[in-house]
């Protein structure tokens, strides 16, 4: 066990998430949760018997925690409308925060630090102290597992869609709108969302390479379709932002070369897919994606119905200004608040900000801001380097999968999904890595090697 990489076994539990319904149900989340936990005792256990413990910081922690914290004020302040919906809450924000946290210190395992005083004694190996510092994201092993359980997923979802819609698994009957092993389409386009950047990325090694580029190329081609065949309107729309932000990054910080085979990829890559998804497309997904833009009687939730959730949001805030009604108590708090005729009970309100807002106010709100201020900070600097690397581009691609699902928050609530929440923490952790500080007796005080970080022992 004790030569089990951890980072294998956390890409095992993100791999597993998606495929329990989305981890929507107690047992799923609950074991994804115990399992890392455990991961993470077990982890610090080994670092323990080697006679170093190493902590990797980020700035993204302790804005986390601040909403842990909010929550516990609401709990034990008794401010929350629903005390057993806010626990649930912070069950789940504490599962969010604590993959973010692993997968930092993952990342940062991946890194050339001395451990003994032995080493910081000798001169420094440079090729050593130059390494790749995320080298773990590089590794052919990582790259190709998840290219082929993009793939693998959205050619699941395809046939399951082409064969029985109504099933889940051609076994389990399901409510809703299902696609792939989610109930609800929306939220599936959410994890494609994620997945179809990072796969990209770590397939564009291989895309220089002729004799396996037509097939790599078909793998991300049939991701893209799926996306399509979903029929997420929001899905779709980030999945466009996702590509306009990719094109003016090429653009501003890629070389010719790069310019190039991504102009040509993406160019080919979105021909084949609307080519695919136009024929083998049934009638109502294409009249679906006809009638976005306008009101229709259509089942699914049109947009003056988000427009009317936003304000009974805003009405909510208005009265609990500062803390909200607590975490996760939106389902509780709302019916007073509802102006609008419906049969259904509402648990989100399909805008994850105006949600927030509800829930935990003008509080709440500032966290979320300066959460979001320093992931973009920590995302996209020192591009010009990173596009350079394998794995500085999987970074950035994982910065582009969180862009999109936070786009796609503003019309669903994609980020209550445990699943989905769990691959956004981890491609957040990825996104915002920064190599800790490595100094040796040769480097002169106040010039680090790598990266700006702390790294306590």
């Amino acid at each position: 066990m004790s030569e089990i990489p951890a980072s294998a076994i956390l890409t095992l539990v993100l791999i597993a998430a998606p495929l329990a319904f989305g981890s929507v149900r107690e047992w799923a989340w609950g074991a994804i949760a115990l399992a890392t936990f455990l991961l993470l005792l077990w982890c610090s256990f080994r670092e323990a018997r080697k006679g170093v413990v190493r902590f990797y910081h980020s700035p993204l922690y302790v804005s986390s925690a601040a909403s842990l914290l909010l929550g516990l004020v609401q709990l034990f302040g008794h401010t929350t409308a629903d005390r057993f919906f806010t626990r649930e809450a912070l069950l789940k924000l504490s599962l969010a925060w604590l993959l973010c946290f692993f997968a930092g210190q993952v990342l940062a395992g991946a890194t050339r630090v001395p451990k003994t005083k032995t080493e910081l004694r000798e001169p420094p190996d440079r090729s050593l102290l130059e390494m790749e510092p995320v080298a773990v994201l590089s590794t052919p092993l990582f790259r190709w597992t998840v290219v082929a359980y993009t793939f693998l997923m959205a050619l699941f979802a395809i046939l399951q869609f082409l064969s029985n819609r109504e099933m889940i698994y051609w076994a389990i009957r399901s409510p809703g709108w299902t696609f792939g092993p989610y109930v609800n389409h929306n939220h599936y386009a959410g994890l494609m969302e994620m997945l179809i950047p990072l796969s990209v990325a770590c397939a564009l090694p291989e895309l220089y390479r002729h004799a396996v580029a037509p097939a790599v190329g078909a793998m991300i081609f049939i991701s893209v379709v799926s996306l399509l065949l979903s029929g997420s309107r929001g899905g779709v729309l980030s999945f466009l932002v996702e590509l306009l932000l990719s094109a003016v990054l090429v653009l501003r910080f890629g070389s010719p070369r790069a310019q190039r085979v991504v102009g040509l990829t993406v160019s080919a890559g979105l021909l084949t897919a609307a080519f695919l998804f136009f024929w083998i497309a049934p009638e109502q997904i294409t009249e679906r994606m006809i009638r976005t833009l306008r009101r229709s009687n259509s089942a699914e939730l049109q947009w003056d119905r988000r427009l009317e959730l936003d304000r009974d949001c805003l009405r909510i805030l208005h009265d609990h200004p500062v803390m909200g009604v607590g975490l996760g108590a939106f389902e509780t708090a709302f019916p007073p608040y509802q102006s609008f005729a419906s049969d259904f009970r509402w648990d989100h309100a399909h805008d994850d900000y105006a949600e927030l807002l509800a829930k935990t106010g003008c509080l709440g709100g500032a966290i979320a801001l300066v959460t979001l201020a320093m992931f973009f900070r920590l995302s996209f600097s020192n591009l010009p380097a990173r596009l350079r690397s394998v794995s500085g581009r999987i970074q950035v691609a994982a910065a582009l999968g969180c862009c999109g699902i936070l786009v796609h928050s503003a019309v669903d609530f994609n980020l209550h999904i445990p699943a989905n929440a769990a691959w956004f923490a981890v491609s957040a952790a990825i996104a915002t890595f920064v190599p800790p500080v490595q100094r040796s007796p040769c480097v002169p005080a106040g010039r680090p090697v790598l990266g700006t970080p702390k790294l306590g022992h």
